[in-house]
């Protein structure tokens, strides 16, 4: 079985438990094909990140993710707010679960995708390490237990391809999933394609997806670019570090990280 998660730029035509399913703007997690289908979990799994749904309601994260998101505005960056949380959070559930690990795995991996970035609130600069000590302070109040917090801390506190380190395989998942969503609906309205490298990169790509074959043992980021608007050339002058990242992240989960553009294998 092969899985693809990512963000797409169609409506589905599945039925789906919204509440479940979708972030508060009412984009999909999980996914769009560019058929307009959606891979939304293996087996229905989004139902049971129990933990998750725990998180993401939480007054005090919700709160945060939103200043977070507000103050990135403010400095230029394109989108960090609960679409981008859930998105992560979803796509590393999924990568473990298609993968074959535990279900406590892979909750953890959800867990430690949407708070991720939830330390820009503080501040950009070592934001996954500020994260980290957020993600400890809630999910103590949750009555996590300390292994389980250690985990998270740790996948959280290493997804930045600046000094972190793929240390355990929910680490693995969640740097998977945060470097996997590039996509032109995280472009802000005020931005300019033109002035900005990042932002017209982030515009250029119509659907990105992340596709998991256990089977082959590969996992696929797979682009589909207006290279009217960007060059393939310009996402890899922003982005090797982080492609390279995903590679090592790959291997930690004994898999092979593989690129195509526009259905051209790049990687």
């Amino acid at each position: 079985m092969t899985g693809r998660l990512g963000t797409g730029s169609r409506p589905v035509d599945r039925e789906v438990d919204t509440e479940l399913l979708t972030t508060p703007d009412g984009v999909p997690v999980g996914g769009r094909t560019e058929s307009g289908h959606e891979q939304v979990d293996p087996e229905g799994g989004a139902q049971r990140i129990r933990l998750l749904s725990r998180v993401r309601d939480h007054e005090m994260i919700a709160a945060f993710i939103d200043a977070a998101d507000e103050f990135l505005d403010a400095q230029g960056y394109t989108e960090h707010g609960r679409r981008h949380a859930g998105l992560v959070g979803h796509i590393a559930f999924n990568v473990l679960t298609h993968l074959g690990h535990d279900e406590r795995s892979a909750e953890l991996a959800a867990v430690a995708g949407y708070l991720h970035d939830v330390g820009n609130v503080v501040t950009r600069t070592n934001h996954g390490i500020s994260s980290a000590f957020l993600a400890l302070d809630l999910l103590r109040e949750l009555d996590v237990p300390y292994a389980d917090i250690a985990q998270v801390m740790s996948a959280v506190g290493n997804h930045e391809e600046h000094y972190g380190e793929s240390v355990s395989a929910i680490g693995a998942a969640v740097i998977l999933a945060d470097k996997s969503d590039v996509h032109r609906s995280r472009v802000r309205k005020n931005a300019s394609i033109e002035m900005d490298i990042h932002d017209r990169v982030n515009y250029a790509v119509e659907s990105s997806f992340l596709r998991v074959d256990p089977v082959a043992h590969t996992i696929t980021l797979e682009l589909a670019i207006d290279t009217q608007i960007s060059q393939v050339l310009e996402y890899f002058e922003i982005f090797l570090e982080r492609m390279v990242m995903c590679r090592r992240a790959a291997r930690t989960l004994r898999c092979d990280f593989k690129i195509t553009v526009n259905n051209v294998p790049v990687l």
